[in-house]
């Protein structure tokens, strides 16, 4: 039988912090899931040593092909109902899974929740922003601003990647800003309101940690206001959030010498500003990526 949750692991050259974000996952007081682990073209071994495991199911991509991409594949291998992420360098407490279908059988309507988490960077816990609590509810406009999923602490239903649309494979980063602003301006989210996610930060590989993140947020935003039925005040929201972003993002071109991409993200930006629909923008496939 299939199991009810499926709880899907990418990772890439992180043979360690994998085994420990594994071993939280085989500790879950909650039992009836499966593992499907998505190697994405690493060359440290991963793959072949989890291979070994007969409690997981491996798969590989036989180049790396990004985040989004992995996840993908191991939803397309899912057999469960409801999908669970868990980022690679993350830990669940044991009783993640347990207090989130306890939550999704309160409230049947829902389709989408999370838990709080922990925030750790290099071994140290750190407090959070307050801008980066979490909330429940209709949380598609704080979404706008930042991420307020996170992917290893999501749990949803799979028929909401069949309707909306996976992880956007052709983004490098803020791939996950792009599916929770997909979801969350059609679904209500709930929240499980403790920190049962270890969110471990401070490697040299992440992206998050990277300069000109934005620029992949600004695409999402863009393909968000092509959405026919965006509702119109979610709209305006969206266009002054894109314009705020391309404005900042030119700005940091331009400090870095990169006047021609400054160019194209102010000319965005005021665009996004003055413009009641996306036909006057600039294609967002031509961004400098």
């Amino acid at each position: 039988m299939a199991p009810l949750v499926s709880v899907i692991i990418p990772t890439y050259n992180r043979a360690d912090l994998v085994r420990q974000a594994l071993a939280s996952v085989k500790a879950q007081t909650y039992r009836d899931f499966e593992i499907v682990v998505v190697d994405d073209g690493g060359t440290d071994g991963t793959y072949e040593v989890l291979s070994a495991d007969r409690d997981l199911r491996v798969l590989r991509h036989p180049r790396r092909r990004g985040v989004a991409a992995a996840r993908n594949l191991g939803v397309a291998a899912a057999r469960g109902e409801w999908l669970a992420f868990l980022d690679s360098d993350d830990l669940w407490l044991p009783d993640k899974l347990a207090r989130q279908i306890l939550l999704l059988e309160a409230q049947p309507e829902l389709l989408i929740c999370q838990t709080d988490e922990t925030w750790v960077r290099r071994g140290v816990r750190v407090n959070k922003p307050a801008a980066h609590g979490k909330v429940a509810g209709r949380i598609f406009l704080p979404s706008l601003g930042r991420c307020m999923i996170s992917p290893s602490a999501v749990m949803l239903h799979r028929r909401l990647l069949q309707d909306h649309g996976a992880f956007d494979a052709t983004l490098p980063a803020a791939e996950d800003y792009d599916l929770w602003l997909r979801l969350t301006w059609r679904y209500e989210v709930g929240l499980v309101d403790d920190p049962l996610v270890i969110k471990r930060g401070g490697h040299p590989d992440q992206l998050s940690a990277q300069w000109g993140i934005d620029r992949f947020r600004i695409r999402a935003l863009v393909k968000l206001l092509a959405e026919p039925d965006l509702p119109a005040a979610y709209a305006r929201a969206a266009r002054r959030m894109l314009a705020a972003k391309c404005a900042i993002y030119a700005q940091g071109c331009d400090k870095r010498g990169r006047q021609t991409e400054a160019a194209w993200y102010g000319n965005l930006s005021r665009a996004a500003g003055l413009a009641p629909d996306s036909q006057a923008w600039p294609d967002a496939d031509a961004a400098y990526r």
